[in-house]
């Protein structure tokens, strides 16, 4: 139990890093600091939610299609997002300069 426990929170922290998630919370405690107690809280309950529909899903998934079917799947659009990414990062054509005063 400790094993899947850890293995879930590594993978779910890592993921979340940087992603549009932390940057929104970001911007919102930016605007408004006073509220950030209220950021992490609603933050986080929306995390657990997001969560907790996708731990049903993924059980109820699992009557239709193996777990290692699933993993497969994940693991390719996980790959296709990356070179996705990867794609755009070097193709990607820089801003125009600021214009000058």
């Amino acid at each position: 139990m400790l094993s899947i426990f850890l293995k879930t929170f590594g993978t779910v922290f890592v993921a979340e890093l940087g992603d549009k998630t932390q940057l929104t919370c970001m911007g919102f405690a930016s605007t408004a600091p006073a509220s950030r107690l209220w950021i992490f809280l609603a933050s986080s309950l929306a995390l657990a939610l997001s969560s907790a529909i996708a731990v049903y899903f993924g059980c109820q998934i699992t009557k239709f299609v193996p777990p290692k079917t699933i993993k497969i799947i994940a693991g390719v659009v996980f790959i296709v997002f990356g070179l996705i990414y990867l794609k755009d990062a070097f193709y990607a054509t820089p801003p125009p300069p600021p214009p000058e005063a």
